[in-house]
């Protein structure tokens, strides 16, 4: 189903087919503990808070004894109760109903929860739990929610709640490793959004994320870590109204290409079509810049744009956008051709694509929301804020072949640096076969100058090959006598003691 603040006038539709795919976005949540309930189940990942991309969480279950405090609708009594729950962290049950999800999990957070699980009270498919269309009318606190939560289905929350009736301590781990592929050392993200400025929190909250982004979205694209292809949901306008003054004030192309009216006022300000317009530069900045191996000039054209052009200061023109576009030296005219005529009664190439991508296929759903961000085939859950961002984004690597980014400590724990991650260590050439990675270190046997070693990077790790000697003396025997140093290593093995005495020593 469309929002109805985006579907605002009902000869608008979106291009999906008539059966929608809404693919549900899940981690795997693993039962440690009691031993007769061990198993795995899915969580349909909250599309709200901050889900532990390439990471997991275990902690001890806890449901509220109070049945008036089982749906977490109102703030629950003390100061931080479940924060010294157990000296695990505390993931919190909760019934569905009677609130919004994200309210749940606001007072759940608020309470001392590292996560949340909430248990369905119906049996059926997972869905995805969303946050209120308007944020503006929940007074902030889903901006403010932090911790990572998931729809259960009513068995499994039936079986938690029996386990712990009878006092048993269930410890569960919450896994989202594997939400987001990783198959290669590139990752392939896009971002559904849109140039309009006047749709209220939903789009401050594109614009917002768009500007804080910008500068690792930039880094990883000009380091060839991450391609990146921004897109516009556009609707279409039946035949039957192509000529009715709303369809002519709100779509291009003779209806084919639309957007609902911004203020959502026919008689003042912009039009729909003018966003359509926008919207169609936007892309074609995006294709004529990736021609020219610049393709990261998008994110700065959008953000100028939003800056220099907006609908509030009445500056949202095809003037102000042909400026911005030569201050960031874009070729203006390549631009408008890309763009093609938008009075005309034909297909528009670039906007027709948009309509076709904004169908699902492999493993992701249909695009029928704004702001609506896609790694690797996979819709993004969860708020879209920079760092919550750039951890799912650096989620989709292959382990090992993360960027710099992804393994800063703001983002990431490196395991390496307690007890060397269990790994193998040479203590005297200080060479460690630890290799920290986002999801958490690998044991590795390295390649130091040019020497490799070899072993199962665990309790051993062996120099290898023509220069193994330059290195720690490739762990043999070694002397100095008269300036003059002897050495028991040759390019396969260290010489044994009678072939040292050859030397004299």
């Amino acid at each position: 189903m469309v929002p109805h603040h985006l579907l605002l006038l009902p000869f608008l539709f979106l291009v999906v087919v008539v059966d929608g795919r809404f693919v549900v976005e899940k981690s795997s949540i693993t039962v440690l503990s009691p031993h007769t309930m061990k198993s795995k189940h899915d969580g349909a990942i909250g599309n709200f808070g901050v889900p532990n991309y390439g990471g997991f969480i275990v902690g001890s279950v806890h449901y509220p004894d109070n049945k008036d405090s089982s749906h977490g609708c109102k703030p629950f009594d003390g100061d931080k109760p479940f924060k010294l729950h157990s000296y695990r962290p505390t993931i919190l049950l909760l019934d569905r109903g009677e609130c919004y999800f994200a309210l749940k999990v606001w007072h759940a957070q608020i309470a001392g929860a590292a996560a949340v699980l909430v248990t369905d009270s119906i049996d059926e498919s997972l869905i995805t739990m969303d946050s209120p269309e308007e944020s503006n009318d929940a007074d902030g606190y889903i901006e403010k929610i932090q911790i990572p939560s998931a729809l259960i289905e009513k068995s499994f929350g039936d079986e938690i709640k029996e386990a712990l009736s009878k006092k048993d301590e269930v410890m569960l781990r919450i896994d989202w490793r594997e939400s987001v592929p990783h198959p290669d050392n590139r990752v392939e993200y896009e971002l559904w959004t849109n140039s309009n400025d006047e749709c209220g929190a939903r789009c401050e909250e594109q614009m917002n994320f768009i500007k804080n982004f910008k500068g690792h979205a930039q880094i990883l694209e000009r380091g060839g870590y991450t391609l990146f292809t921004p897109h516009y949901i556009t609707w279409f306008c039946p035949k039957p109204f192509v000529e009715s003054s709303q369809c002519k004030s709100q779509c291009i192309n003779r209806g084919r290409y639309c957007a609902p009216d911004p203020e959502k006022d026919f008689g003042e300000g912009y039009e729909g079509k003018d966003v359509v317009y926008e919207n169609l530069r936007q892309l074609c900045v995006h294709r004529v810049a990736n021609e020219s191996s610049r393709s990261w000039v998008w994110w700065d054209y959008v953000t100028d744009f939003h800056i220099r052009c907006s609908m509030k200061e009445k500056k949202y023109t095809k003037q102000c956008a042909e400026d911005v576009m030569k201050s960031l030296d874009l070729p203006v005219e390549k631009i408008k051709k890309c763009m093609g005529d938008p009075e005309a009664d034909e297909e528009n190439e670039v906007l027709k694509n948009e309509q076709l991508r904004q169908i699902g296929h492999g493993s992701r759903g249909d695009v029928t929301i704004l702001p609506t961000l896609v790694i690797n085939d996979v819709q993004y859950r969860g708020k879209l804020e920079r760092s919550a961002v750039l951890k799912a984004v650096c989620s989709g690597f292959k382990e090992t072949t993360e960027p710099p980014v992804c393994l800063s400590g703001d983002i990431e724990t490196n395991e390496c640096l307690e007890r060397n991650g269990g790994c193998w260590l040479d203590e005297k050439a200080n060479i460690s076969a630890c290799r920290d990675t986002f999801r958490g270190r690998v044991c590795e046997c390295p390649v130091v100058k040019g020497v490799q070693y070899k072993g199962d990077g665990y309790t051993s790790c062996e120099a290898f090959g023509p220069a193994r000697c330059s290195i720690n003396n490739g762990g043999c025997w070694s002397e100095t006598k008269n300036k003059l140093t002897f050495s028991a290593c040759s390019v396969q093995y260290c010489l044994t003691n009678s072939s040292a005495s050859f030397f004299g020593l």
